[in-house]
């Protein structure tokens, strides 16, 4: 006769739904703009009970939400605010530049860091105008397709890039790079200091992006226009990227007056 209290085969059960749960928060991590239960139950390979049961788990702590009449679902505002707060410190500090310079471009702003393949956004200042890019805190996009993963991905090794990036690059748009044209493209994005995704990751939309190096990490500071925009004012948006760099680093840069005083 079994015991179904046995201690370890419930730790296993609860680590498992874990997995899962996190498996799913995954997978609308990388879809902005939410996904069926259906489409996660495929992503995840799970039935679609299941998904639908950790489901409503997530949406009851707000980790998800629904996306109205259509029965989709997306990451929900606590996930977005479970980011900020682990990253409050640089978001803090880096508000008022961001800000500034989505003001001057008129365009949203994104601050993201790097996790494996992905770049992962931090914090997000949307311009309000009548066409306009909008990102959500926490979603997850590909770095090799985005501007702000590409400027990070190019502080590392062609030998580190080998082991970071997939063998064959998944085709997003039919602008988005071959592993080849990626690995030649970052070697000039390491001299330029710039990096930009010419509707590689989302077709109509265009990101800049610069690295930012802190003593509270590195992350990389972008502008996401729509395609019809950024063909005109690329240059402006890459000369007020480098302007924010510059003073976002002189205040909390690696070697600030501060830090440099100390030593």
């Amino acid at each position: 006769m079994s015991d179904s209290s046995d201690p370890t085969e419930n730790k296993q059960s609860g680590i498992q739904v874990i997995a899962r749960a996190a498996a799913i928060l995954r997978a609308l991590g990388s879809n902005a703009g939410g996904l069926s239960l259906s489409a996660i139950a495929q992503i995840v390979t799970l039935p679609r009970s299941t998904v639908h049961r950790i489901i409503v788990a997530l949406e009851e702590e707000h980790l998800v939400e629904s996306i109205g009449p259509s029965g989709g679902f997306r990451l929900g505002h606590a996930f977005g605010q479970l980011i900020h707060q682990t990253q409050a410190d640089i978001i803090s500090s880096v508000r008022e530049y961001l800000n500034n310079l989505s003001t001057q471009v008129r365009e949203s702003v994104c601050l993201a860091t790097l996790a494996g393949d992905k770049v992962n956004v931090v914090d997000c200042i949307i311009f309000e105008r009548e066409l306009r890019v909008v990102f959500s805190v926490g979603i997850e996009a590909p770095a090799y397709a985005t501007a702000a993963g590409k400027i990070m991905l190019s502080a590392f090794s062609d030998e580190a890039l080998q082991a970071i990036l997939p063998k064959k690059l998944p085709v997003l748009t039919e602008n988005t790079l071959s592993r080849a044209q990626l690995v030649t493209q970052l070697k000039e994005v390491r001299s330029s200091a710039v990096a930009v995704d010419e509707q590689e990751h989302l077709e109509g939309v265009c990101t800049f992006a610069v690295a930012l190096e802190t003593y509270l990490g590195n992350y990389s500071i972008s502008i996401i226009a729509p395609s019809i925009r950024a063909s005109r004012n690329g240059d402006a948006y890459k000369e007020a990227l480098m302007d924010c760099k510059y003073d976002i680093e002189k205040k909390i840069g690696r070697m600030s007056k501060a830090m440099a005083a100390a030593r």
